[in-house]
């Protein structure tokens, strides 16, 4: 009996080397095909990099208005208004307030967008 008891510790030892030896050659194959991926992912991110082409946007830029538009709208507003006030006739008032107005704003606003224009170019 003490033979076969001895024979099962051989035994019971071979089984739990072996089991170890299992288990570290499946962690080294876990390992491995991490690093597998990891490389992987490098290679593509590097050729994303080198490569990465401008994203794509749907969205428009709004077009702003020129200081030439803005003038002749609140020109046109303040000389309906004061046209109004001043023309004893409210409506023939506010209709000539509103040509001259729009006038003179829609002039004023392209003296500054021409400033502005040879401000651009200088600074180029």
């Amino acid at each position: 009996m003490a033979l076969f008891s001895c024979n099962n510790k051989v035994e019971t030892a071979r089984a739990v080397e072996a089991a170890r030896k299992a288990t570290i050659d499946s962690v080294n194959a876990i390992n491995t095909a991490k690093q597998k991926a990891i490389d992987s992912m490098k290679h593509v991110q590097k050729e994303d990099l080198a490569v990465a082409p401008e994203p794509v946007t749907d969205t428009k830029k709004k077009k702003k208005w020129s200081h030439t538009a803005k003038g002749a709208v609140v020109g046109a507003g303040a000389g309906a208004i004061t046209g109004a006030i001043v023309n004893k006739d409210r409506v023939k008032g506010a209709v000539i307030g509103t040509l001259i107005g729009a006038g003179a704003g829609a002039a004023t606003g392209a003296i500054v967008d021409h400033k502005e224009k040879k401000k651009k170019k200088t600074a180029q």
